[in-house]
């Protein structure tokens, strides 16, 4: 008798077909499964902590990263302004775009993450002060940080606004990576921090962006994920 196998469309349908069976036992493929609403709550808790830990790490060795998060601290570093502000502020244009690609459910998610990762940066500054902390340790390790917070946050359709929302909406659109596009991203706004910080820091920056940008390209693609 042919076994069912079970697979997710594009656009989330599921659909069933026949194939030959292998042996006695059914062959089934991966239904969608959809996350509990306290499962998405508990998972955006999560990703926020993870990535605002990985920007205060950022933050106390003096880099800087891609995204509106490194404009952020960019912009930090100019005018001594604080980063829980200047995050907030800059992600704020992004709210329109948000609510017509994506929805009130995903902007409204968008926007609870980054009023967390504000919160969780200054909770950080105030009960985790480093007196010194080895610049290619925080560099790194921060972008690592802050890619998986962003993964995390994908997988629960939510964001950190700005950077993410146009990568997550070229993807959805044309299947382009969104970590290619966060890398293009980072590019230009690394390249900025030249007017800022001195190159050597520039340069240790850059690659800390090429390590956030690998963690979504090689986890965050069409097809390798079925929660929603």
């Amino acid at each position: 008798m042919p076994a069912a196998r079970v697979g997710v469309c594009e656009d989330g349908r599921v659909e069933a077909s026949r194939a030959p069976s292998t042996g006695p036992s059914l062959v089934f493929e991966a239904a969608l499964t959809r996350h509990t609403r306290l499962e998405d709550a508990v998972g955006i808790l999560t990703g926020t902590f993870v990535a605002s830990l990985g920007l205060h790490l950022l933050q106390s060795s003096g880099s800087v990263t891609g995204g509106t998060a490194g404009l952020a601290l960019l912009l930090g570093y100019a005018t001594g302004w604080s980063f829980p502000l200047l995050f907030a502020v800059v992600n704020a244009p992004f709210a329109a775009l948000a609510l017509w690609k994506k929805g009130l459910s995903f902007t409204l998610r968008t926007f609870a993450s980054i009023a967390l990762v504000s919160g969780f940066t200054w909770v950080h500054q105030h009960l985790l002060v480093f007196e010194r902390i080895e610049p290619v340790y925080g560099t790194l390790g921060g972008n690592l940080l802050a890619g998986v917070g962003l993964l995390i946050l994908f997988r629960h359709r939510s964001s950190l606004g700005g950077v993410n929302i146009i990568a997550l909406v070229l993807q959805e659109r044309t299947g382009f990576s969104a970590g290619w596009t966060q890398m293009i991203f980072d590019i230009l706004i690394i390249v900025a921090a030249l007017l800022v910080l001195p190159w050597p820091a520039v340069l240790l920056s850059a690659a800390g962006a090429v390590v956030l940008s690998v963690v979504l390209i090689l986890n965050h693609r069409p097809g390798r994920y079925i929660g929603r």
